[in-house]
């Protein structure tokens, strides 16, 4: 018998419980009665159940569960968006694609300024991205958890943004949209860091900005500490609701608080955010920054407190030698988690800002 049989006839760990060690018993029976040839299937198959009841059946599900519940890549709307076609949903935008990795493709929509929509009418991708050097200032959009760069209120924030003169990349990051890949939180910050650095390498001295919303803050957070650890600071950062770390936004996202009311759960959540991985701790990284840093707030966010962008400001603004980089407003009722471009007020507040650290 070679040490293949050997591994696959090899008496698992405990059973999990009476049910599977009877049914595993069954299963080992009937591999034994396989050809030798299928030593190797017997040996993959052993393998994979010491895997499961090597560890407890919370640790099978929880991960999962909260890894769905953060990014919500799965809910695409919306749908029956042909996502390469952009000029049916926004004016004088392109849809292209950036390779961050072998098997991951960003999906990118790039709208030019209104003032350039005639020069861009009938255009390709490479006058796009030729436009990038036209001095116009240049936004990096990271969007925030569920559906993709064709949502409503992304749309209507880019809307206002061009029309305030900026270039805007709307980035679904992997696995968001038609873009591949399965996200994760450095799979989410090396998407940023590769739009961001492409995007540097085109634009001459023409300056970038971060723009994170929600999930999207802890992203661009995330990249900029990167970044700023590479010598190379990101220009500025807009982080519009921003929360402190996964945790703080994850015990008053309205769907998990449906699961801390059940006994022990708030430490399952905890113990499946720290299995897969998941911080976005924004709190940690503002202290190493020196970049220019707006955060944008409305006062009857429920889905991430303002107390949470308010915490962020006093870290940032207590950690950053050069104070007045750091600056914070905070916008009346009526805006809410996702609708801040309705205010009058946005545009004007986003350009003063970055004309002030840029003059």
């Amino acid at each position: 018998m070679d040490s293949q049989d050997c591994e696959a006839d090899a008496a698992p760990g405990p059973p999990a419980c009476d049910f599977v060690a009877t049914w595993w018993n069954m299963v080992l029976r009937n591999l034994r009665s396989l050809p030798h040839s299928c030593s190797t299937l017997r040996g993959k198959i052993a393998a994979l159940y010491n895997s499961f009841t090597s560890k407890p059946l919370k640790e099978h599900i929880f991960p999962p569960l909260m890894d769905m519940l953060i990014y919500f890549n799965f809910y695409k709307a919306p749908f029956l968006v042909d996502l390469k076609k952009p000029e049916s949903k926004i004016p004088h935008t392109v849809n292209f694609y950036i390779r961050v990795e072998p098997r991951v493709m960003l999906g990118i929509w790039h709208t030019v300024p209104s003032c350039r929509g005639e020069d861009a009418k009938g255009k390709d991708c490479c006058w796009y991205e030729a436009a990038l050097h036209d001095g116009n200032p240049i936004i990096v959009y990271l969007h925030g958890s569920a559906e993709h760069r064709a949502a409503p209120h992304r749309l209507e924030l880019v809307k206002v943004l061009s029309d305030g003169g900026f270039h805007v990349l709307s980035v679904d990051y992997r696995g968001f949209g038609d873009s591949t890949g399965k996200p994760t939180e450095e799979g989410l910050t090396a998407d940023a860091i590769c739009v961001y650095e492409w995007t540097k390498a085109r634009c001459g001295a023409t300056p970038v900005c971060l723009w994170g919303h929600s999930l999207g803050t802890g992203v661009a957070t995330n990249a900029a500490k990167v970044l700023e650890e590479k010598g190379c600071p990101v220009d500025a950062i807009v982080l519009e609701a921003p929360f402190t770390n996964i945790w703080d936004a994850s015990i008053n996202y309205p769907l998990l608080k449906i699961y801390q009311k059940l006994p022990g759960c708030v430490q399952v959540l905890m113990d499946a955010l720290r299995k897969d991985r998941i911080v976005f701790p924004s709190d940690e990284n503002v202290k190493f920054l020196s970049s220019p840093l707006l955060i944008l707030h409305g006062e009857d966010d429920r889905t991430v407190p303002l107390e949470c962008g308010k915490k962020l400001y006093e870290i940032a603004l207590d950690a950053y030698r050069h104070k007045e980089r750091v600056k914070m407003v905070i916008f009346p009722p009526g805006f809410h988690h996702n609708f801040l471009y309705k205010s009058p007020i946005l545009l004007k507040t986003v350009r003063d800002f970055l004309s002030e650290q840029w003059a």
